[in-house]
This record gives structure tokens, C-alpha cells and sequence, in this order.
């Protein structure tokens, strides 16, 4: 694992819940504590199917990683990763790609304690403490830039993290800067809750306020403009299940066909030309 500028690990409010842990405890991990396990059983109340929604965005993230790692990605920046779970980034970009580099960013000190122990003999995968809401941090960082050669194509990755935004912190803003660091060949992934009308998504909206005040649906359109006009990969932006970027023509079940707690989670994957 490559070394952290900085040791120090910034104080942390385990009265408050946060994004990483409270997901972490949908999953049924035990890298949370009791606010976040408060969180997550708020989710279950409100969308009893919550982690098979947690589950499916780990899905389009494995999905997105493997198409890019596939099409000659080497090196990947993974904003809001979260704690290690099930086919983290770098396990699904080395296993096609072994000199693949990745790092993780997060703004949960218990992620990047959790994070060294998980990548403490891998040496080329690393993890900082930085938040999208400062892209500039994230780009400057001393880690990121040791690491990530932004004269190359990188895998950006924003998954799971969007809807925790609202529109009004214009949070498209945070990934134009990013993506505007990243030269062509470059790729965004991004994975959002979705808002076609029906009552499982403003449930799931309803369970992100109460768990952690935050967490909005979006009309698709809405989100297809977090790409900041990138092509997007066919079949472009669709529900998890159905979504298996590069293979348009691949058989898929009919949307109305799904169940519904697999129609709240979409997932995208642009092109910088």
C-alpha cells in the first residue's frame, strides 16, 4: 500500500451516522456503530429490500470497473468508496488487470484505518481521507498525485455517492472539476437513485433523510446531466439488473419485469473523448 502524507486521522462522531458505516451495516457488516446500525434499520423500515439495493449498486460498480479495466484502464480514482465490502475496486480491476492502480477516497477516518489494514501489502492500491464536496483537495492531495498520472486515461468513479447531494450544493460542479483534470480516454462512473414515479424511490428518499438527512432521488435526465455531456456507453444509463455496459445487444428482462426494489439504483458509464 503506498504511503499516506498525512497520519493523522482526523476525530470522528460515532453518535452521528455516516454514509460508509450506516451502508456497511445494510450489508450486515460490523464496521459500524449503534447510530448506523439506527440508520440502517431506518432504511429497512422504509424499503425492506435495502440490501439488495446496497447490493446492486456494488453490482454496477463491479460491472463499470471490469468494462474499463477491459478497455485498457490501468489506474482508477474511486471518490466516496466507502468500507471494504463485497468486490472492492481494486479486487475487480487487478484480477483483469494485476498492475492496476487504484485509489480510494473518502471522508470517513474509520475508512482509511479499515482501508491500510485491507491493502497493507498491496502496492498499488492506497486511500485518503478527502471529500467530493472539495475536488480541488482530492486532486491536490500528495497521495492522489503519487499514485494517479493524470497525463494517462483514468477510471473517475462516483458510485453511490450522488444522491447524498442535494442539487441546490450543485454537486455536478464538484465532478466537472474532477473529470475536467482527467485527459481523453478517461471514463466517469457514476451510479444514482432514480425517480420514474414510483413508490419504493421516494421511499428510499424518505429512509436517506431519516437516517442521515440527506439522500434524494432524481429524475433520469437529471442524472444524464451529472455526465457533463460525456457519450455514454451503450446501453447508456438504465437500471442495474439490465445494465451491462459494451453489450447493447445482451439479453435482459423487460424493466416492468423487475422486481421493485431493483428499480431505484441506476448506473451509467461515460467517455471523455
Amino acid at each position: 500500500m503506498a504511503e499516506n502524507a498525512e497520519e493523522y486521522v482526523p476525530d470522528f462522531d460515532i453518535s452521528r451516522p455516516t454514509i460508509a458505516r450506516v451502508y456497511d451495516a445494510i450489508l450486515g457488516g460490523k464496521d459500524n456503530f449503534a447510530a448506523d446500525r439506527e440508520g440502517a434499520a431506518a432504511y429497512m423500515k422504509h424499503v425492506p429490500n435495502s440490501k439488495e439495493v446496497a447490493i446492486d449498486n456494488r453490482l454496477g460498480l463491479e460491472k463499470g470497473v471490469a468494462y474499463m479495466a477491459r478497455h485498457g484502464i490501468d489506474q482508477f480514482l474511486d471518490i466516496g468508496a466507502g468500507l471494504p465490502t463485497m468486490r472492492n475496486t481494486h479486487q475487480v480491476a487487478q484480477e483483469i488487470n494485476p498492475d492496476a492502480t487504484v485509489v480510494y477516497v473518502d471522508n470517513d477516518p474509520i475508512v482509511l484505518a479499515h482501508g491500510r489494514a485491507l491493502l497493507a501489502t498491496n502496492e498499488t492500491t492506497t486511500i485518503v481521507t478527502a471529500d467530493l464536496r472539495d475536488p480541488e483537495g482530492i486532486l491536490d492531495h500528495p497521495d492522489v498525485k503519487k499514485v494517479i498520472d493524470f497525463e494517462r486515461p483514468i477510471g473517475l468513479m462516483v458510485v453511490g455517492l450522488f444522491m447524498h447531494f442535494h442539487d441546490e450544493e450543485n454537486p455536478g460542479e464538484w465532478v466537472g472539476t474532477l473529470l475536467d483534470a482527467c485527459p481523453s480516454g478517461s471514463y466517469l462512473l457514476m451510479t444514482d437513485f432514480a425517480d420514474t414515479g414510483e413508490p419504493q424511490q421516494k421511499a428510499i428518499e424518505q429512509a436517506g433523510l431519516e437516517a442521515l438527512g440527506n439522500g434524494w432521488v432524481r429524475k433520469p435526465e437529471k442524472i444524464l446531466e451529472h455526465f457533463q455531456g460525456l457519450p455514454l456507453v451503450e446501453p447508456g444509463l438504465d437500471w442495474v439488473p439490465r445494465w451491462f455496459p459494451g453489450e447493447p445487444d445482451r439479453e435482459v428482462p423487460a424493466a416492468e419485469d423487475l422486481a421493485p426494489h431493483n428499480r431505484i439504483m441506476m448506473a451509467g458509464l461515460g467517455y471523455k473523448a
